[in-house]
């Protein structure tokens, strides 16, 4: 695999996809860009989510013959059993690549108008449908501006290379380096981290699990004093971004375990996150955080657009070891560790 020729292409896509979005948002109205395209089996699809598409398949079928051919997973595209493989026709088992990208991530939120979403990308070599987040070797994330913001991140990583970044201003396209550096304090105390819980059914579960995860840890705060902050950012990439830029030291995502436990006594579940919700993964630990599953377990999953995945970012050991174990009790006791 020519990872720094992948990282490159990535880059590029991310990039053309940013400037995509960026015109988008002064050529349309919030009413067309939220309009539903079609609903998919992973998730609904927005008109904002189907302008990219034209960006994103020519740029990587024009490179999938000299990288060995491409098995492209992404939200509404080759949906089905089967895999949508490039150059077109060839053969799924021989291609070199599966990469699977999220063309926006936080489409709720950018579509308003509202608040940055994320191009997301990883590549891993092609071990047939068994090829899992673990097996990513490229990572890019490119922050998909609101109309008012003319900077854009670049974040990105190769396995055992270390995390790396780039800012781009879309009015003057100037480039300078972006140092990732997630916070290196020892305590969430004093600082922004939440459980997330933006989509119903469940959010007072959730919402306990937190106030008791910081009581436990916290009991002698002081008095009329903010303990921790938080910030529900809708978009995986967003959270994972505010964590590499040392802006938040914990993310609990763990509506997959909910919502398990909620179908036991007959509710339906609600939206969850899915693996191309975190394929940049690899930059986080690539830059020293800490990501897991539900139970503390590397965090892993099948490349596709459909399981449902529960992850929980630390920003460093230290915030592992202090929330940890506090957090896995709460979720037991809740009957969300194990459902």
């Amino acid at each position: 695999m020519n990872h720094e020729a992948i990282k490159d292409l990535l880059c590029a896509i991310g990039e053309a996809v940013c400037d995509k979005i960026h015109q988008s948002l002064s050529d349309q109205s919030s009413e067309e860009l939220s309009a539903v395209f079609k609903e998919g089996d992973d998730d609904t699809i927005y008109k904002i989510d189907r302008d990219v598409e034209e960006i994103l398949l020519p740029l990587i079928e024009e490179r999938a013959e000299e990288l060995g051919g491409v098995i492209l997973i992404a939200e509404g595209i080759g949906e089905g059993d089967e895999e949508f493989v490039l150059p077109r026709n060839s053969d799924p088992s021989k291609a070199a690549l599966r990469i699977i990208i999220d063309p926006i991530d936080g489409t709720r939120g950018i579509m308003y108008d509202k608040r940055a979403a994320f191009f997301l990308s990883g590549v891993a070599p092609n071990k047939g449908k068994e090829t899992s987040l673990q097996d990513i070797e490229v990572s890019v994330m490119t922050e998909l501006p609101t109309s008012r913001s003319f900077l854009s991140d670049t974040l990105w990583a190769i396995k055992g290379k270390g995390a790396h970044g780039f800012t781009r201003n879309l009015m003057t396209r100037e480039v300078k380096s972006r140092k990732i550096i997630p916070s290196k304090s020892k305590t969430l105390l004093g600082g922004f981290g939440q459980i997330a819980r933006f989509f119903p059914p469940g959010r007072d579960i959730l919402a306990k699990i937190e106030d008791e995860m910081i009581e436990t840890l916290f009991p002698n705060a002081p008095v009329g004093k903010a303990i921790i902050f938080e910030d529900q950012y809708i978009s995986s990439g967003g959270q994972l971004y505010e964590m590499l830029v040392g802006h938040d030291r914990f993310v609990g995502e763990i509506r997959t375990g909910l919502y398990a436990m909620l179908a036991k006594v007959g509710k339906a579940p609600g939206h969850t996150c899915h693996p191309y919700d975190l394929c940049a993964h690899l930059i986080g630990t690539e830059a020293g955080m800490v990501i897991t599953n539900r139970t503390g377990a590397p965090l892993n999953a099948p490349l596709d657009t459909q399981s449902a995945v529960d992850w929980i970012g630390y920003a460093n050991t230290d915030i592992k070891n202090e929330i940890e174990a506090t957090l896995q009790k709460l979720m037991d006791k809740y009957g969300v560790l194990n459902p």
